[in-house]
């Protein structure tokens, strides 16, 4: 592993592991990217996945906000769609669609199109963006590497785009529950591979995205996503048991219990579940994450400092993780980013004192 600069601020790395702090981190999903003008300036010249496969344009998005905000964390600008790109199916990034596949795997027949990648030759640009974004943030704050979880990874491999229900993922779940079981495995294996090498190359904490685990029954979430986020994690801890892991299954309101039986140190939640609930299922067996709605950034400052103050009350006087319950929006103000920013750093570090 490379040397790197000595971290200055290691707040968020404490509070995942349980210590006690003198207040609560706090940084954004989405935090780099598209609503900062100075990240939509560089895409005026470079399309979407020509930013994330050049190291030096990556490194330079994923500072952005760290320039900008006092933010606690930086987070890798890259995309989860790598994964499936180094399994050997093309992506597009389609304005005003999202991710899209031209060519999805209709049958379990069309997973022979699916290759077993040289993972340090495939991402290798991701591992050579976090090495280089370590050395420029120097110590600033932590630098968080992330995947997309096995299942969110196969909805979108399998449907071929965004989508409300996932009707051709899930129906594969129940026409071909072997083959599903298959791609998800395969799925894992580079996963873990990719998670590992992103710590390698100078990533702090990791997060797992399972941005489409609400779409399950209890029945399938035990089934078909939480056998694959449990080797991930373990896989993860056996080589790098320092790291911190975080897991966001969004939507996942019945799996907080079994996740935190996890290896995962920290569970991220969406802004649509309780945070106090939420902690007396938990209870001491991870830390939270979490839950801001977005949409609350669009309130005026002093409605918006009030939302972040409720917000850091549900969540007590426990170890916590200030987040969104989901990503930055595309038309969001940064200096509101500023607000919630600052209101968390204000008024957890006067809970702390009261």
């Amino acid at each position: 592993m490379a040397s790197f600069p000595t971290l200055k601020n290691d707040l968020i790395l404490r509070t995942a592991r349980g210590e006690t702090t003198e207040r609560t981190p706090v940084w954004m999903m989405r935090q780099a990217g598209r609503y900062l003008p100075e990240y939509r300036k560089i895409r005026e010249e470079y399309d979407f996945f020509e930013v994330v496969e050049t190291p030096e344009l990556a490194a330079e998005v994923t500072i952005q906000p760290v320039e900008r905000l006092p933010v606690d964390a930086a987070i890798l600008f890259c995309d989860i769609m790598v994964v499936p790109e180094a399994m050997g199916l093309q992506v597009k990034m389609v304005s005003g669609q999202g991710p899209t596949f031209p060519r999805p795997l209709t049958t379990p027949d069309e997973m022979e199109r699916l290759v077993e990648p040289d993972v340090d030759e495939a991402l290798g640009h991701v591992f050579e963006a976090l090495t280089m974004t370590r050395q420029e943030l120097n110590g600033r704050v932590p630098l968080i590497g992330f995947s997309g979880a096995p299942w969110t990874l196969m909805a979108y491999m399998v449907e071929g785009g965004g989508s409300k229900s996932y009707r051709a993922a899930r129906k594969w779940l129940y026409r071909h529950p072997e083959a599903s079981k298959t791609l998800l495995q395969r799925t894992t294996d580079v996963i873990g591979e990719y998670l590992v090498g992103q710590v390698e190359a100078g990533a702090q904490m990791l997060q797992v995205f399972d941005s489409w685990a609400g779409l399950h029954r209890p029945e399938t979430f035990r089934t078909f996503v939480l056998p694959y986020l449990e080797e991930i994690a373990a896989r993860v801890k056996n080589a790098h048991p320092e790291v911190p892991l975080v897991v966001f299954a969004k939507g996942a309101h019945y799996a907080l219990d079994a996740l935190a039986d996890t290896d995962y140190d920290v569970i991220s939640i969406d802004w649509t579940m309780d945070p106090e609930s939420a902690r007396e299922t938990v209870g001491d067996r991870a830390v939270l994450q979490g839950n801001l709605d977005p949409c609350a950034l669009y309130a005026p400052p002093d409605a918006l400092r009030r939302e972040v103050q409720h917000m850091l009350a549900g969540f007590g006087p426990h170890n916590h993780i200030a987040n969104l319950g989901h990503g930055m929006l595309p038309d969001h103000d940064p200096e509101h980013a500023r607000v919630f920013v600052e209101a968390v750093h204000e008024h957890s570090e006067h809970m702390r004192t009261v």
